[in-house]
């Protein structure tokens, strides 16, 4: 199914924003942390020998080169919504036996010729779907009897005190609306949610919106319209004020497909 036109739009922009993120290793302590955390989650999972592994918005390989280390064995499609950055995960990776990397719409695109998978991944990426609940569901989808969904995404929480300093003048700001972590659990019932807050504290407001811009996570809340150069410099030292501190509310979410022998005739 194709997205709607007003949602391609948004898509194109996101895509952009990541390919033009240069920066973005230089800024993604937080990116590369969770990256780690969900690869040595999936190296616990009780996974079929040699799985067939999708991995879903690589970005620059955190994910993928996390998994490499922990000894991970197995196909692996390493897909990303941006080309540009396929390509800087291909360089992080180098030629592995087994990895090969694709461009995919992870939430509209169809399921590739190498499914269905005994893994599906994603670290940081199911945050910019349009619609998550069905992208799941379609997601679930593509696994193999026994296989399992392991992905990190942003839920509510997330940049509180940036949303603070807006509220706290009367004013909106342009970040996204995550899920809360009921709702995301009520998206794959059965499934293994944790939560763990992450926080960063930047030297300014200008480092932060520098930070948020370099790794592509600039574009705003479907609707937004940008703040004035006047209110946006009152946000900045209201946000300054309260310690320049942006904090990551990071879920981790563990599905497995019933296997086989549990699945109605």
């Amino acid at each position: 199914m194709n997205p709607p036109a007003h949602e391609t739009g948004r898509r194109e922009r996101i895509g952009s924003a990541f390919a033009a993120a240069t920066a973005y290793d230089a800024n993604a302590r937080i990116q590369a942390d969770a990256a780690r955390a969900l690869a040595a989650r999936i190296a616990a999972l009780p996974l079929c020998p040699g799985p067939r592994m999708l991995e879903l918005g690589c970005g620059t390989g955190f994910l993928t080169a996390a998994l490499v280390g922990t000894g991970f064995t197995g196909q692996a499609l390493v897909t990303d919504l941006a080309p540009a950055m396929i390509e800087r995960a291909r360089a992080r990776i180098g030629d592995r036996p087994g990895v090969t990397f694709a461009p995919l719409d992870g939430e509209h695109g169809a399921m590739p010729g190498e499914g269905p998978f005994d893994l599906i991944a994603a670290s940081l990426a199911a945050q910019w779907f349009d619609d998550l609940p069905a992208a799941l569901a379609r997601l679930s989808g593509w696994l193999r009897p026994g296989g399992w969904l392991a992905l990190t995404t942003l839920t509510e929480g997330t940049f509180a005190e940036w949303r603070a300093a807006h509220e706290a003048l009367g004013l909106r700001s342009g970040t996204p609306a995550y899920p809360s972590a009921q709702a995301l659990a009520a998206m794959l019932p059965g499934a293994e949610l944790t939560l763990e807050p992450v926080s960063e504290v930047h030297v300014d407001a200008r480092d932060f919106l520098r930070a948020v811009k370099a790794i592509g996570a600039g574009t705003p809340a479907p609707g937004h319209r940008p703040l004035g150069p006047g209110p946006l410099r009152a946000v900045m030292r209201r946000f300054e004020r309260d310690g320049a501190r942006a904090t990551y509310q990071i879920a981790t979410l563990l599905w497995q497909r019933p296997p086989m022998s549990t699945l109605a005739p």
